[in-house]
């Protein structure tokens, strides 16, 4: 059975998964798990938004 992490945002988690899966592309030399990882990191990362300058 996989540990629940009590208050963990379902982004959060994502984000840890595709961390991992990045790390293990490294680690295996398997360029597409790789940027699959990547890929997952990027999708859940807060959108990007301009701040006004005065």
């Amino acid at each position: 059975m996989a540990p629940v992490i009590v208050g963990a945002k379902p982004a959060s988690v994502e984000h840890v998964k595709g961390s991992l899966k990045k790390a293990i592309g490294k680690l295996t030399g398997d360029a597409r798990v790789e940027a699959e990882g990547r890929t997952e990191k990027r999708r859940m990362r807060p959108p990007e938004t301009e701040s006004p300058r005065d």
